[in-house]
């Protein structure tokens, strides 16, 4: 009994020690003239899609939830968008060339199609990201005429 209580006190005192471990935050207070939704003028029921379902870990302006600041959750939350950011970066859109454009789009439409995107693990907590066959079907037919235009 006595040695479950000790173990029980070191794990409390290294979950209260995390806390004070700091992560980077992405946030940003203006949008870059390279963001998608600028250079591609994007219709405004897309538009909304993206930003629930995309944005969140594909650009550099995060909505954070309030378990961000409990760690190692927000560990998991940092390396997340750091990952989604190196994949995509809605944000610096503009910045890549027309080949990768094209690359990425056609990717988009893949991942969409195959259900990959978003995350279940993204969606089972923020249920207003998952793309019901409409929104799903808007996002395809507009990336896929975005991406035969280029």
């Amino acid at each position: 009994m006595k040695i479950s209580k000790i173990i029980l006190l070191i794990l409390t005192i290294v979950f209260v020690g995390i806390q004070f471990i700091p992560t980077k935050r992405n946030q940003s207070d203006s949008v870059p003239n390279t963001d998608f939704m600028i250079v591609n003028n994007v219709p405004n029921n897309i538009k909304a899609t993206l930003q629930t379902s995309c944005y969140d870990c594909h650009s550099n302006n995060t909505s954070y939830p309030w378990y961000n600041t409990v760690q190692p959750v927000a560990w998991f939350l940092e390396n997340h968008i750091e990952e989604g950011k190196a994949e995509l970066n809605f944000s610096e859109w503009d910045n890549y060339s027309n080949r990768r454009k094209k690359s990425k789009l056609k990717s988009i439409v893949s991942q969409i199609k195959d259900n990959k995107m978003p995350l279940s693990s993204y969606t089972f907590i923020h249920k207003e990201a998952v793309l019901d066959n409409t929104k799903r079907q808007e996002i395809l037919n507009y990336i896929t005429e975005l991406k035969d235009s280029l």
